[in-house]
């Protein structure tokens, strides 16, 4: 009863977590361009994580839960370890006010199980999951710096495309709402499982269930963790506009489904970031931005915390043991 409670409590801690990790790259964009109050973006990221989970999350849920680690293996001590393990990691993060990839420390600290117990599926990560971490920001980033080029910096040949969307400017903004809940239902779809997966693994609940009872707390962790997160993605990096905003939006919103449709689970933290740095880059040139003391930290963070959730689970099951 004592290990059902404690499970509890590190479920909940995770969910509240990814929550507050999640709701960057989902309205950071809108909120910093102005386009709707904290309350409303709070609520309907919220409510659309939870259609997405519900609609879209079975599969990431049981790639986490049945595929990296052999069934008999996962159980209640272990699903502790791996929650535990993970739920610090992005603790940290959300610490450090730096977005960090929930599937990341998850797939982390199933892989320190997997390196503890010697049976980790090495076929799933390294011919799917981990190849697909660097091919879909690649396409994020070279897909939006492709775009966007096409509109920035404004020249004669694309006067039109400014002049129609001067225009169109109250459908601009509705658009951008618009793909903001895209990316809340893409990140339900997905970064939901990263709790539920283990705890299926283990026997404890059904994937349906779980991604109902779970996505809720995502809501409630963007409104006490995501104040961090939100003005690093949306405001310390590059001012994003409308038009940009859109396009971030809308490019890894679809990236992040169609790893959810295959099972894999993703980083839309890194998707998204990936998409606004190409922006940056177009504004302020390759050099200056990879100087930026923002994205060295990211960066830096981004390779500790999954190592960390490695690290923090094989000791966990030492002790354990």
């Amino acid at each position: 009863m004592n290990k059902i409670i404690l499970l509890s409590i590190i479920v909940i801690f995770f969910s509240l977590n990814m929550g507050g990790s999640g709701i960057a790259p989902s309205f950071a964009v809108s909120l910093g361009a102005k386009l709707i109050e904290k309350k409303y973006a709070l609520l309907l990221f919220g409510i659309f994580v939870i259609i997405g989970a519900v609609s879209f999350g079975s599969n990431v849920a049981y790639t986490l839960g049945k595929s990296l680690l052999p069934e008999k293996l996962v159980n209640l001590e272990m699903t502790l370890a791996i929650l535990g393990s993970a739920s610090v990691s992005l603790f940290i993060a959300n610490i450090l006010k730096i977005p960090q990839s929930t599937s990341q420390v998850t797939v982390g600290a199933i892989v320190g199980a997997g390196i503890y117990t010697n049976q980790l599926n090495l076929e799933i990560l390294f011919t799917k999951i981990i190849p697909m971490w660097i091919i879909l920001p690649l396409i994020s980033y070279f897909l939006t710096l492709f775009l966007y080029k096409k509109i920035y910096p404004p020249r004669q040949k694309n006067l039109y495309i400014y002049e129609k969307l001067f225009a169109n400017e109250k459908k601009i903004k509705f658009s951008t709402l618009i793909t903001s809940c895209y990316v809340a239902f893409s990140i339900g779809s997905n970064n939901v499982a990263n709790a539920v997966g283990p705890l299926f693994g283990a026997g404890i609940i059904n994937i349906i269930p779980g991604l109902f009872l779970i996505a809720p707390l995502f809501g409630i962790g963007a409104a006490l963790m995501g104040k961090g997160t939100i003005e690093t993605t949306g405001k310390a990096i590059v001012p994003l506009g409308l038009i940009s905003s859109t396009l971030v939006c809308f490019i890894t919103a679809t990236l992040l489904l169609f790893a959810s449709f295959l099972g894999i689970p993703q980083s839309l933290v890194q998707l998204n970031l990936a998409s606004i740095f190409a922006i940056s880059c177009l504004k302020n040139e390759h050099q200056s931005i990879w100087d930026h003391h923002l994205i060295q930290k990211a960066f830096t963070i981004w390779l500790v915390t999954p190592l960390c959730a490695i690290g923090i689970t094989y000791l966990s099951l030492f002790l354990l043991k």
